[in-house]
């Protein structure tokens, strides 16, 4: 057998083997046999090279793989307290959400979770709006797949590109598949309202698909070029504020907003969650930095108001960095923050 035969017939076993639609299966097996026909064609390598391509991410995609959830409110509470420290209203909402879901699952109605509306939490750089998302998807049991839309300018961006470009690939959307390996992932749309403003319009068009469940049961993306059920995927969105977002897209999601920290929370989140968290990231074995407790003040707040904790973190990340480094150059063996020698650790 021919080599370039010899590629054809792998590449109608791997379509075989794949769990495919059966209508996509047909569709490529017809196009890979008039492609065994161009063998001796000039064209013949080009167009091998875009099908193995194409195979290589239909083969991937989860067509028929999901996620089992875990309704679990006691567990979804622990879940909660473990990553966020106060929150209250907040948690509630999450624990309420959950409820509905577990309803409507023990009553055989799981279609209609997904009608539900899209949770949208709003608010300040740093108060927390994507890192309770992750732990929603903790909670249910589900893996999750962040996009950013932050700088986002082109809708292909999310649909991907027809196969005719030579680079062309899959969108945002289909690659939270293929990473989460589940058709019903949690999808995290981050900062919905950051997209430029030139794709504002055609972006917004995208997500109304997304979110309606009348529409994102045939999801098709340019590239993949064929309908994707994503009726049973959890769309979470985040937003810093809602002005700039699309009316029809509005519609369809139910914000909650975010409080901004007061200072008190925030030392109580750098003791109990941030500094914890950064020593262990770095290597830091426990004992080898104390801070005293009216030092915290000064970490919290070192220029001026911040409604997040983004300056929290950088600075207790700064700190610990310091720290590392004396202990590695042998200069100290531990760190002892006072407010006398605070500024020498702090980040400048």
């Amino acid at each position: 057998m021919e080599p370039a035969a010899l590629e054809i017939t792998t590449l109608i076993d791997r379509v075989k083997k794949a769990e495919l639609p059966p209508k996509l299966a047909e569709m490529v097996l017809v196009r890979l046999n008039q492609l065994s026909k161009l063998t001796a064609s000039p064209s013949f390598l080009p167009e091998f090279d875009r099908m193995e391509k194409y195979i290589d991410w239909i083969a991937v995609l989860p067509w028929n793989k999901r996620t089992q959830d875990t309704l679990d409110l006691e567990n979804a509470k622990k879940i909660l307290e473990l990553h966020h420290y106060g929150l209250a209203d907040i948690k509630t909402r999450v624990l309420e959400y959950m409820s509905v879901m577990k309803l409507k699952q023990e009553k055989g109605e799981s279609a209609d979770i997904y009608r539900a509306p899209i949770l949208c939490f709003v608010g300040l750089v740093g108060t927390g709006k994507t890192t309770i998302a992750y732990s929603i998807a903790e909670a249910l049991g589900r893996p999750i797949a962040r996009i950013p839309f932050g700088g986002m300018g082109d809708p292909l961006d999310l649909r991907g590109q027809s196969r005719m470009h030579p680079e062309a690939e899959p969108g945002k959307i289909i690659k939270a598949l293929r990473d989460t390996q589940s058709r019903n992932p949690v999808i995290l749309l981050d900062e919905i309202d950051r997209v430029t403003e030139q794709g504002r319009s055609s972006i917004m068009g995208v997500l109304v698909e997304l979110l309606d469940p009348k529409q994102n049961h045939a999801f098709s993306d340019h590239y993949i070029d064929f309908p994707f059920d994503l009726s049973e995927a959890l769309f979470i969105a985040t937003a810093n504020n809602t002005t700039s977002i699309a009316t029809a897209v509005m519609d369809r999601l139910e914000p909650i907003g975010m409080p901004s920290y007061t200072d008190q929370e925030k030392i109580v989140i750098g003791q109990k969650y941030i500094l914890p968290a950064a020593m262990k990231a770095s290597g830091l074995p426990d004992g080898t930095l104390a801070i005293d407790d009216d030092v915290w003040a000064n970490i919290v707040r070192p220029l001026g108001y911040d409604g997040g904790i983004r300056t929290l973190e950088r600075n207790i990340d700064g700190v610990v960095r310091k720290v590392a480094r004396m202990i590695v150059e042998g200069t100290a063996k531990s760190a002892h923050l006072t407010s006398a020698n605070v500024k020498e650790f702090l980040p400048t």
